[in-house]
């Protein structure tokens, strides 16, 4: 019996391989200590799993997407479970030692199944969003894909993640947005958010209150919706404070932190100070692999996970970040490609919503290494460390190849192949 054979998108994996390759090199280098620790023998570990994942990758685009629609709401389901089940058996670890995000047999940790569910639940809502006859106009039509992504976000929440609680919030908006959702409803959609953020300032949350009534005037949605809308952004104004008691400890010092680094110099400011002393240092070409000080004298820490990005800045430099940030961008180019020539909904949509996923890993996580953004303990694709994360990633390549097999140039646009 012969196999069906399909074409395959060989530019994105050579892309994803280039990535990987990059990043295990990486990974190898930030083992590389005057002090000898543990994180000299990952690499291996991260080699073993990148095999892995390459073998579930192609067992994936064996998949059609006639059965990834059949399996979408049962792979939601048990994620969902495994989400519940962390909350009772949920193991901590490094700096978030403290949160249950990793599920553990026997004291041996072996993944995150938060990861898995970012695959998950960017297929339900693809699924769901897939189901409209015209982009959704109002806040009623928005509960489906509310409840479908907020149910294992509460649950991440609760762990707590508030890395993986981003990814989740980026995507989904980024979704809505592909599906034709006009930019001032995603704006009313997130505005409970920015009130809550912003309700530390008085004055700001004045003036976004002033902006936002004035939106609801101009965009005129249902007067109920209108009104629940204003109501429920001055119950989370004043719930702010409320909010931010019930943080943990390590994430308030993060928040603090990026206001302010030398608010805690010792600790939590440590990180972001020490990778920008890191990334600086670089200059135009580096220090040269594994040769960089910062890291070597293990002032760097996190420098396998989070902070592996300023690993790259310090010994490569200004040249090795451009060679990191272009692949990103072939990647991102190559997937929006992918999604304009879907022939149908639902497959657009998936690899949209994958690609978000990445394009909120990269701007958080290059942000935070840079204090442009909060320490959210969130990985960098394909670089960081982390089997079940370098899992999830080359799931999402096995899902785009076989989208792109099966795309037709059903869309039409800049980005049209």
């Amino acid at each position: 019996m012969s196999v069906r054979r399909f074409p395959i998108d060989w530019s994105l994996v050579c892309i994803g391989l280039l990535l990987s390759l990059y990043g295990i090199s990486i990974v190898y280098s930030a083992g590389q200590t005057d002090i000898v620790t543990n994180v000299a023998k990952l690499w291996r570990s991260q080699v073993i799993w990148f095999l892995i994942s390459l073998a579930a990758a192609y067992g994936v685009t064996r998949c059609s997407v006639r059965m990834l629609d059949w399996l979408t709401w049962p792979a939601y389901y048990v994620t969902v479970a495994m989400l519940v089940l962390l909350l009772f058996i949920g193991k901590g670890a490094g700096t978030a030692a403290s949160s249950k995000s990793w599920l553990a047999i026997g004291g041996f940790r072996i993944g995150q199944p938060s990861e898995l569910a970012k695959i998950t639940v960017v297929l339900a809502l693809a699924k769901v969003l897939a189901g409209f006859k015209e982009p959704p106009k109002s806040l009623l039509e928005l509960w489906k894909p509310a409840l479908v992504v907020g149910i294992p976000w509460a649950l991440i929440m609760k762990q707590p993640d508030l890395g993986t609680g981003i990814v989740f919030v980026g995507f989904a908006f980024a979704m809505l947005f592909w599906v034709g959702v006009s930019w001032p409803l995603l704006v009313l959609v997130a505005s409970p958010v920015v009130s809550l953020i912003l309700a530390f300032n008085t004055q700001l949350w004045g003036a976004w209150f002033l902006l936002l009534v004035a939106l609801v005037l101009w965009y005129k949605p249902y007067m109920y919706e209108g009104i629940f809308l204003v109501v429920l952004n001055v119950i989370f104004g004043v719930v702010s404070p409320i909010v931010w008691e019930k943080l943990a400890p390590y994430q308030q010092k993060r928040l603090l932190v990026f206001i302010n680094p030398d608010v805690d110099r010792r600790l939590a400011g440590y990180h972001v100070i020490q990778s920008q002393i890191a990334i600086g240092s670089g200059g135009w070409f580096g220090k040269g692999y594994t040769q960089g000080t910062q890291k070597r004298l293990a002032f760097l820490p996190a420098q396998h996970t989070d902070f592996i990005f300023a690993v790259v800045g310090e010994e490569l430099g200004f040249l090795g970040v451009m060679v990191a940030f272009f692949l990103f961008l072939l990647l991102f180019i190559r997937v929006t490609k992918i999604a304009e020539r879907a022939n149908d909904s639902f497959s657009s949509l998936i690899a949209f919503g994958l690609l978000a996923s990445w394009m909120v890993h990269v701007l958080v996580n290059v942000g935070m290494t840079l204090n442009l953004m909060p320490i959210t303990g969130i990985p960098l694709p394909f670089f960081s460390y982390g089997g079940s994360f370098m899992l999830a990633s080359w799931l999402a390549i096995g899902l785009l190849v076989r989208i792109a097999a099966e795309g037709r140039g059903g869309r039409s646009g800049p980005f049209a192949v």
